[in-house]
């Protein structure tokens, strides 16, 4: 691109990288906001000196009310074929900030939790519904706590576009928040699709790693309509999305605590801890740890995929606080 160092170039990135997942113009104080939550301290004055050289070179153009910017043609191009070998990875980079920016109380039941964000038109929000809460009931997810918002309203750092309703699913980054703030070290593997027979976790049978990937895999999967998550949760065979993490086995009991006190928060996740040094789901282990596999928390908008209802999901997206999130027969 022609910029004068890799670390200008990287924040460039990112900020077209920001711009690129929204459907609006976007200002450089929601700009630094997102970069924050990605782990990139830059000011409001530092985005928009980028911003102006990105005008400059053709990569974005100002469109909206003071600095208001958009993803030109020219820049979505560049984004996608620039600094692979930044990107790879960035899941992982990103699983790592959301787990250190979660810090709620279990027992007060206060704090931030980590969510995906899903963007539907709002003339198959009520459809979209009917279809997610039998995946919601069926304990198919991380949790039936989620958040709605309206056109123009906001969800985190997210501003939800026009003739759009967003739904806000926890992740199941709120595990390894809830494990890092007792002390528990854990190392997230892999996102992947789960097989599901007579309503047990059986094996996985696709697997991306995060480490060498810069997608979030469950984003993947369900654009590729890989899953059948209404089938999983009707007769209780089919595939879902599901993640793995491994945690040293010494520290298995107090995983079991937290596990349970996040279940009485109504904050599951847990779907699977294995036993010492045991495959778990037939993934091979090392020796002295214990595998844990973890729910997807877009398996009820996979659900609507399924069923071709068109929604655009951010996995990972951001954190909202707890006490902000409703139970998901209450959502009209």
């Amino acid at each position: 691109m022609g910029f004068e160092t890799q670390d200008v170039e990287r924040k460039v990135l990112a900020i077209l990288n920001t711009l690129g997942d929204s459907q609006e113009a976007v200002g450089s104080t929601i700009i630094a906001k997102r970069l924050k939550g990605m782990g990139i301290e830059l000011s409001e004055r530092a985005v928009r000196y980028h911003l102006r050289l990105m005008d400059e070179r053709g990569l974005t153009r100002l469109a909206g009310r003071r600095d208001g910017r958009i993803i030109t043609e020219l820049g979505q191009a560049e984004l996608k074929k620039a600094m692979v070998t930044h990107k790879v990875g960035f899941a992982l980079s990103r699983i790592e900030v959301l787990a250190f920016r979660t810090n709620i109380d279990l027992d007060k039941r206060t704090g931030l939790v980590p969510v995906n964000i899903s963007l539907f038109r709002k003339e198959d929000f009520n459809k979209a519904m009917r279809i997610m809460k039998p995946i919601f009931q069926a304990g198919l997810c991380v949790s039936d706590l989620v958040a709605v918002a309206s056109e123009g309203q906001s969800i985190g750092d997210l501003v939800v576009p026009e003739g759009n309703i967003a739904l806000a699913t926890v992740c199941s980054i709120v595990v390894n928040g809830a494990l890092l703030k007792v002390g528990v070290p854990i190392d997230s593997k892999f996102g992947g699709i789960l097989q599901i027979r007579n309503r047990n976790p059986l094996r996985f049978i696709e697997i991306i790693h995060y480490a060498g990937s810069s997608l979030d895999p469950t984003e993947i999967f369900i654009r590729a309509n890989m899953t059948s998550v209404a089938k999983a949760s009707k007769d209780g065979n089919g595939e879902v999305l599901a993640n793995y993490r491994e945690i040293p086995a010494i520290c298995r009991p107090l995983a079991e605590e937290v596990a349970a006190k996040l279940k009485d928060a109504g904050l599951g996740g847990i779907l699977l801890m294995g036993n010492v040094s045991e495959p778990v789901c037939e993934i091979p282990i090392e020796i002295n740890q214990v595998g844990v596999v973890l729910v997807g928390g877009l398996n009820p908008v996979a659900a609507a995929t399924e069923a071709g209802i068109i929604s655009e999901s951010h996995a990972m997206s951001t954190v909202v606080d707890y006490q902000a999130l409703m139970k998901i027969p209450e959502v009209k």
